[in-house]
């Protein structure tokens, strides 16, 4: 997943994680440009009574560094306020909800937004403003879209305009099969330790997360206060990053019965490109990480010089990636990418580079005009709308990052690395657009409901918990419930107990390796993409109309 729960510490603090960050001008609008930071990851809509919100407590930020010294020079600061209006019901709300100002809502949210630019004291543009409530479900939050999307998207100071509230989870991955030792669904029959081939799962549908979205003309960002026309002007290039700061010190205040903070805040969360924390950085590094500035990006550069990823996928695949596992110079293509932008003379006619100044941005150039038929692969595919020239909602930064990773973008800076077989991109992506009247930056309504696996909608079940064990060696044909393989008297083999030193030998093998001798891939791994869910119910499928808004409504229980 992009950046959810990706460290030991913001694990423990939902509410801080930083999930996705986005940067785009939109076909709909070419005039502004989009930010968007989502928080609050695997939200279930099921999560009554004390149903998810953002915190009172966390202080929210999207920057912007347009100097090439990976110092904010726009940040866009939301503090939020909760209040309860009834102190006789432990109900969200005390009937359903027909407005955002309904006083059956209870615990109703509110926010300010200040604009704080280098060098000049903080400028309040807004205070006081509407969150929705969640998708409860049809009781409670009838026409949801219609009653509350709208009403929360809120025209501010100087021509912007900003959402806050809960949606639909954009990101889409394979969780469930890709942490099982990096298997990836539909070519896992090739894995060190394989299953038969499968449909790949989105396991984050269903699942909503909190937004925050803010359009702002692009003179409002870029480095002159202009609005950039030529893609290879330095000054056309933005880097975007968004943060959550928590008070230095919480006590406990036995009165309210809570933690109070105090002090000035520190940062606990940050993400500018998706999957960067989540797995460039390792374990023992990903906390620090989250609490330092880009600008301090440098002792990490080694980890993208030489990622990990890069040696596993050799061993988790033998013999797919042999080009991959001979090739041990510095990774120049990732550095680039990741962690400088692309210069100029690298793809014709295109750059985000923002100096040499080595820090985690998401670097959008203000100039590249948006695409009218976006490729989910971006800038890899031949669109330099896409990702990683900003991030558009349907970009499928997994792909695009697996393949980088795995040796496609190496032949820009390395011609002598050269692969046999032309990839083949997928331009299909998941649907996460929906109609709105209001040409607002935001993710289309959250959806009602988590849906059961046999797909019928008028049933919530709790299957029991699965795991991806084979039965009986390596090339089993189904999985079964660990409660399952206990009772049916099923045991590891000894292939299946040898696993680990074999997967640990070959890994240290792939990182000492020497051999330069090339050989033909045998698997065209960049046909991975991520899957929606065939459950998926039609009442909760986002339209496929292309608007300006641009998420999916979040999930909530449906009877």
């Amino acid at each position: 997943m992009s950046s959810h729960r990706e460290t030991p510490e913001i694990s423990k603090d939902p509410v801080a994680d930083n999930t996705d960050v986005y940067a785009f001008v939109s076909p709909g609008r070419p005039g502004p440009v989009t930010l968007a930071a989502n928080f609050i990851p695997f939200q279930n809509p099921q999560g009554g009574p004390n149903f998810y919100e953002f915190g009172d407590d966390v202080l929210y930020a999207i920057h912007v560094a347009s100097r090439g010294d990976a110092q904010p020079d726009v940040t866009y600061e939301f503090r939020f306020t909760t209040k309860v209006l009834s102190d006789e019901t432990f109900l969200y709300n005390t009937g359903p909800l027909t407005a955002i100002d309904d006083p059956d809502w209870n615990r109703p949210q509110f926010y300010s937004v200040t604009r704080v630019a280098r060098g000049r004291r903080p400028r309040l543009l807004a205070s006081g403003l509407a969150c929705p409530p969640v998708n409860i479900g049809p009781r409670s939050t009838p026409n949801y879209g219609a009653t509350f999307t709208n009403a929360a998207v809120h025209p501010i100071r100087g021509g912007r305009t900003v959402f806050a509230g809960q949606r639909g989870d954009a990101f889409f991955v394979d969780l469930g099969s890709v942490f099982d030792l990096g298997a990836l669904r539909p070519f896992q029959n090739l894995h060190l330790i394989p299953l038969p081939a499968a449909p790949g799962v989105n396991g984050l549908q269903g699942l909503n997360v909190h937004t925050i979205a803010l359009q702002v003309p692009i003179s409002d960002v870029s480095r002159l206060g202009d609005v950039p026309t030529d893609v290879m002007q330095p000054s056309a290039v933005i880097g975007v990053w968004a943060t959550a700061s928590r008070q230095k010190a919480r006590l406990f205040d036995p009165d309210l019965g809570r933690a109070v903070g105090h002090g000035p805040f520190s940062q606990v969360s940050r993400l500018g490109n998706p999957l960067f924390n989540e797995v460039i950085t390792p374990m023992f590094d990903k906390d620090r990480w989250n609490a330092l500035p880009p600008a301090d990006d440098s002792q990490f550069a080694k980890y993208v010089a030489h990622p990990e990823l890069a040696r596993l996928l050799p061993v988790l695949y033998p013999g797919v990636f042999p080009r991959l596992a001979a090739y041990t110079a510095a990774r120049a293509d990732l550095l680039a990418i990741l962690l400088t932008g692309i210069p100029a003379g690298v793809v014709p006619g295109f750059q985000n580079f923002t100096g040499p100044r080595q820090a985690d941005l998401l670097r959008l150039n203000l100039a590249v005009p948006p695409s009218s038929s976006p490729n989910p692969i971006g800038l890899v595919a031949g669109d330099p709308a896409g990702f990683p020239n900003g991030r558009r909602l349907a970009d499928n930064v997994v792909a695009i990052e697996l393949r980088a990773v795995a040796g496609a973008t190496i032949p820009l800076v390395d011609p002598a690395f050269t692969q046999m077989l032309r990839p083949r991109c997928s331009r299909t992506a998941p649907e996460h657009e929906s109609p709105s009247a209001a040409h607002v930056p935001v993710p289309s309504e959250p959806g009602r409901r988590l849906p059961e696996h046999s797909g019928d909608p008028g049933r919530l079940t709790c299957p029991p918990p699965r795991t991806r064990m084979p039965v009986r060696g390596r090339s089993c044909s189904t999985s079964v419930t660990t409660s399952e393989r206990s009772s049916s008297g099923c045991r590891p083999t000894p292939r299946d107990s040898r696993w680990r030193s074999g997967l640990r030998a070959r890994h240290e093998a792939a990182r000492h390796t020497t051999d330069p001798t090339p050989t033909t891939p045998t698997w065209r791994w960049w046909a991975v993409r991520a899957r929606r869910a065939s459950h998926t119910p039609s009442s909760t499928r986002p339209s496929s109309r292309a608007t300006t808004s641009w998420w999916r409504c979040p999930t909530a229980l449906s009877s």
